[in-house]
Formats: C-alpha cells, structure tokens, sequence
C-alpha cells in the first residue's frame, strides 16, 4: 500500500483539528465535575477507552445515566472522541 503526499498531509491536517483527548471533563450534573486522565482509564476488550469504561471509572451504572456530547446522547460503546462530556442521572433515590 503506497500513500500520496496529499493523503499523508490530509491526515496530518486532521491530527491537528482533532488531537488525541488525554484529559477528560466530565460534568455530572447534580453532583461534582471531574477530570480524568483518558490514557489511564482501564479498558474492557477495547483498544481505546470507550464512553461505558468512564461511567465505570467513576463508579456509575449506564442503567442508571446517559452520556451526553455537544448536548446529544452518545453510545457507551463507542470511543471517547471528546475533552468534555456531561452525564445525567436517569434515576435518583427517593
């Protein structure tokens, strides 16, 4: 497989628009903001961090919350592309 100049600085360019994450916010609303160091984050069969392994990190139940980023629902499955995301509670004792 051979690359072209252009594709390699195509990719380059992405790189730069969006770099690694390896800082994560993590707002809980109604409770406290975190920050988690990404690389740190155990994993569960994936390569990289995935949504559901930082609900694990802090201990929260994808039962019981959803994920939010830019204010939209992502998957818990998919990978952490983001250095901010909000979690609300779905069900709070009472």
């Amino acid at each position: 497989m051979s690359f072209s100049v252009s594709s390699i600085d195509a990719f380059n360019s992405i790189e730069r628009l969006h770099p690694p994450v390896s800082e994560l916010t993590v707002d809980v609303k109604g409770a406290t903001t975190h920050r988690l160091d990404i690389e740190g984050l155990s994993t569960t069969g994936s390569v990289e961090p995935t949504y559901a392994d930082v609900l694990r990190e802090l201990e929260l139940s994808p039962h019981e919350v959803t994920v939010l980023v830019g204010g939209r629902p992502v998957p818990e499955d998919q990978p952490v592309d983001t250095d901010h995301l909000t979690v609300l509670r779905l069900i709070k004792g009472g």
